[in-house]
């Protein structure tokens, strides 16, 4: 397909020499350009369609990169790396060694600030804006935040704190979940122009410093203007804030978005535009389903996406469980920070509507709120990715931990999680956990035992979490009985010699295979908390060398609460610890990830050849020949 005027933009500077009656068709070539790609790639669809055109407004209003532009949450800002220089390095996106899902400021000038969660936008603009003025600069500092991003309380930290210090900044909410009707369409279009033209500002202005020699006119005049505007437009709240609001205005009316744009641009203070965006603008199989096309595998944009039939992931054996234990338990509820789908939590969610809790993008307040809900006696699972978990860290401490609520947390994404990157990947949660008192740390090697972990954790009492890795398991077919395991305890999966391997959840597997090879002794640990020291002690004692291996950073980690178990019994054997180095583990293909990071059987078992070449020797040399 045919990109001619697309392919003569490889900076915003390009884009700002073209005029706007072009801008229309840029859009149209942006869009196919995109979905084409993504399509070859796999990514996040939806949003990246919504934000075409004021992707395009943006750059070509503002002097980026001089001007500041910071994308929340980042993973709708495909259409700004086409736009700034990156449209060849579209079909690496997500890929080892490609373009990242997400800003990166090593990746690109453009890329001010790295975004991969969510509501951060404000309170990193407003960093800038303040360093700006400090410099004595005048330049533009604009903050772009979905509107799922504002429920988090951080953006309203953030709004409150900018508004109090009267700072040069715009915020652009760009609203993607509303539908705009006509009337609110032409009428709000031409209401946004007019409130952020300079001419209605300077009025506003001139009749304030008039009003203020006469404070009962002025606090009129006030609630006169905020009663026109809040029966309009939903901006009072923000004007609260210190903020002059202006819109909705149709995020995908380029002609409206320049005017408006060029508008404020020639404002102060804080500015906030209300923009509307359709989720999936422009490709029809996404606007009637955002959802699904939200984040995407590769497919044939002419046929969409089709159903596969595929092995249950782990997300799904937690949905399933999640929903037997419902059936049992009427004091179950099920918390999630805006993570429905991706936590598996569907089918719960309609099944037990009244005991299903989605807390939007507030992962801190989804924790206490469950701690709130433990206190009167219901039993809370809250399901949330390892990354999100550690948003909410305080709360786990004080609120849940030090009252020793019976809060149960599935942990999804724990480990690497592939084409997302560090910025998702479950690295530190077995170490951030492990530490905490009253806390019970499960990471389960199969689909079943999966299943029967998070019954034994919800059956404790006690602050309990199980972590499990992203996608599917190596097969087992999860029982349907739910059974209670022994806390604490770990089991031998093969017995062996001289070397035995301390394998803990998605490190089983793997292991095994390096046990069969070498004829090393296989444990599956099971609990990282409370861990079970008399197997290490025994599998300490009657070989000449333990390694330990996890899907989690190294320090910190389990293999170190093993280390601390033979220190506490004064023992001397010699430990190898495996894991995740102490480095961000970049994007790529999960299995790619492992071997590069030596979490695969070929890496493990070289490590423990480096290791322990001479106990090997004997071994390798005693066995017979193939």
């Amino acid at each position: 397909m045919s990109h001619p005027l697309l392919e003569t933009i490889d900076s915003p500077a390009d884009l700002r020499r073209l005029d706007r009656a072009q801008l229309p068709q840029l859009a149209q070539e942006l869009r196919e350009y995109m979905l084409a790609s993504v399509a070859q790639t796999g990514g996040h669809l939806s949003s990246n369609l919504g934000t075409v055109e004021l992707t395009i407004a943006l750059h070509y209003v503002f002097d980026t990169p001089n001007e500041r532009l910071i994308w929340d949450v980042g993973h709708q800002t495909y259409p700004h790396k086409i736009l700034t220089g990156r449209r060849e390095r579209m079909a690496s996106l997500r890929q080892w060694g490609g373009l990242s899902g997400f800003p990166r400021r090593d990746e690109s000038e453009y890329d001010v600030f790295g975004t991969a969660h969510s509501s951060t936008s404000i309170s990193a603009a407003l960093g800038m804006a303040v360093a700006e003025k400090l410099k004595g600069g005048t330049r533009s500092i604009v903050a772009v935040i979905g509107d799922g991003a504002m429920s988090a309380g951080m953006a309203f930290e953030a709004l409150n704190n900018a508004g109090a210090m009267d700072a040069n900044l715009l915020v652009i909410l760009n609203d993607n979940d509303m539908s705009i009707s006509e009337p609110v369409g032409a009428f709000n279009n031409y209401l946004a122009k007019l409130l952020s033209s300079r001419f209605y500002n300077s009025v506003r202005r001139g009749g304030e410093r008039v009003l203020s020699r006469l404070p009962p006119m002025r606090d009129f005049a006030k609630r006169a203007e905020e009663h026109v505007k809040g029966m309009v437009l939903p901006g009072t709240m923000f004007e609260e804030f210190g903020f002059n609001y202006i819109g909705p205005i149709d995020g995908h009316d380029l002609g409206a978005l320049v005017s408006t744009l060029q508008n404020l641009h020639q404002l102060s203070g804080p500015r906030l535009l209300h923009v509307v965006t359709r989720k999936g603008h422009g490709y029809r199989k996404a606007e009637d389903d955002p959802i699904l096309y939200h984040g995407v595998g590769r497919f044939d944009p002419e046929a969409g996406i089709q159903p596969k039939v595929a092995p249950p992931t782990y997300t799904e054996i937690f949905g399933k469980w999640l929903c037997d234990m419902a059936d049992q338990d009427p004091l179950l509820v099920g918390i999630t920070p805006a993570m429905r789908e991706g936590s598996g939590m569907v089918e719960f969610s309609q099944r037990y509507p009244g005991r299903y809790f989605d807390v939007g993008i507030a992962e801190q307040h989804a924790v206490t709120f469950a701690a709130g809900l433990a206190c009167e006696g219901y039993r809370p699972v809250v399901a949330i990715y390892s990354t999100f978990l550690q948003r909410a860290y305080d709360q786990l401490i004080h609120d849940v931990v030090l009252q020793n609520l019976p809060v149960l947390f599935a942990i999804d994404r724990a480990g690497l999680v592939g084409a997302d990157g560090p910025t998702h990947a479950g690295s530190f949660d077995l170490s951030y956990l492990r530490c905490l008192p009253n806390m019970t740390v499960m990471a389960p090697s199969d689909e079943d035992e999966c299943r029967q972990m998070l019954y034994t954790g919800f059956r404790l009492g006690s602050p309990a979490a199980v972590r499990y890795p992203r996608g599917v398991g190596p097969g087992v077919m999860p029982l349907r009985e739910l059974r209670a395991l022994p806390v604490g305890k770990g089991e031998l999966r093969r017995q062996g010699r001289r070397i035995a391997i301390l394998a803990f959840g998605s490190m089983v597997p793997p292991a095994v295979k390096v046990g069969e090879e070498l004829d090393l002794t296989v444990a599956n640990m099971r609990f990282v908390k409370p861990i079970d020291r008399e197997l290490i002690k025994q599998l300490a004692l009657g070989h000449e060398a333990l390694v330990t291996v996890e899907e989690n950073a190294v320090a910190g980690g389990a293999g170190s609460a093993a280390a601390e178990v033979l220190a506490d019994f004064g023992i001397s054997t010699p430990i190898l610890h495996l894991g995740l180095s102490d480095r961000f583990i970049e994007q790529g293909d999960p299995a790619l990830l492992l071997t590069q990071c030596g979490l695969d059987a070929a890496g493990i078992t070289r490590a423990v050849r480096e290791r322990f070449a001479a106990a090997l020797k004997p071994l390798v040399a005693a066995r017979p020949a193939a």
